[in-house]
């Protein structure tokens, strides 16, 4: 016989005290909060991966813009001259 086929070991039904109305109740209330709670807390925790990655990007793409825009600067400022070579 499988796992599912035996059933629980405990078997809550001879063990387990009798709980009211009002503790069921009380119970399925505790229940949904922790669930609101949960499903809160995973949307948090996706917002900020979210923002990470994004400002992890946005630094990523600075640093490699101004690496570019370095390798660019094959020119002379305007208010430089070049350097004349003398050959005598």
């Amino acid at each position: 016989m499988s796992a599912s086929e035996q059933g629980p070991k405990i078997k809550y039904g001879e063990t387990a005290p009798k709980l009211d109305k009002a503790q069921l109740q009380f119970m399925k209330l505790i229940e949904e909060q922790n669930f609101d709670r949960v499903q809160k807390l995973k949307r948090v925790r996706r917002n900020n991966l979210l923002t990470a990655g994004a400002l992890g990007f946005s630094v990523l793409a600075i640093y490699g813009y101004s690496i570019f825009s370095v390798q660019q600067e094959k020119f002379l400022d305007d208010f430089e001259e070049p350097k004349k070579v003398n050959t005598n």
